[in-house]
């Protein structure tokens, strides 16, 4: 697992430690030491910590005009055990809606499982960005089903057009804007 990067060809466009808004704002980095893992396995050293000891994070990309983020997420869900969801809402989610991000691009091809428990912290996620949504691009099968297993796709929309997404063929605003317009096809009648 340690050879699994975050996406980098962005980091032109935006680098979440040298945004002042970023709750990583300020974070230095090492391509050598490697120092968080996964149960037993280490990471590359450029994911983000978030409180979580079996869920890491990148923020890929921040828009504050535009009011929505990137981000991309590598290992275990697990909220049964760890209650992710909770270090994600408050550590990385909470900051972000207050300075003005309420639409959420989360990509998560490099989760590997899901364990749920309660929906508080998806439901208040939720309720907080009002005109805002969140999507779930590139879950695995598994997991996707495991997130509607626990009826979290009320809070994230996943499958259907967000499956086998090739985000990577896209700047994050021409991304952003691809993800807006199907919500938008989703919701109208």
């Amino acid at each position: 697992m340690f050879n699994i990067e975050p996406y980098y060809s962005w980091r032109n466009l935006y680098i979440a430690s040298q945004d002042e808004l970023s709750p990583f704002y300020g974070k230095k980095y090492s391509e050598f030491e490697f120092s968080n893992a996964i149960y037993n396995y280490l990471i590359h050293p450029q994911w983000d910590e978030m409180g979580s000891s079996t869920l890491y994070i990148k923020i890929l990309y921040s828009d504050y005009n535009l009011g929505f983020c990137i981000i991309e997420l590598m290992g275990e869900w697990n909220d049964t055990l760890y209650n992710d969801i909770m270090y994600f809402e408050r550590n990385i989610v909470e900051p972000l809606i207050d300075n003005g991000i309420n639409k959420f691009i989360l990509i998560g091809e490099n989760v590997l499982n899901f364990h749920s428990s309660d929906n508080d912290y998806y439901q208040e996620w939720f309720d907080e960005i009002e005109e805002g949504w969140i999507v779930g691009i590139n879950f695995r099968e598994h997991v996707f089903r495991e997130f509607e297993n626990a009826n979290l796709d009320y809070y994230i929309a996943f499958g259907g057009k967000f499956d086998a997404f090739n985000w990577r063929g896209y700047t994050p605003v021409k991304l952003f804007e691809k993800i807006n317009d199907l919500i938008i096809k989703r919701l109208t009648p």
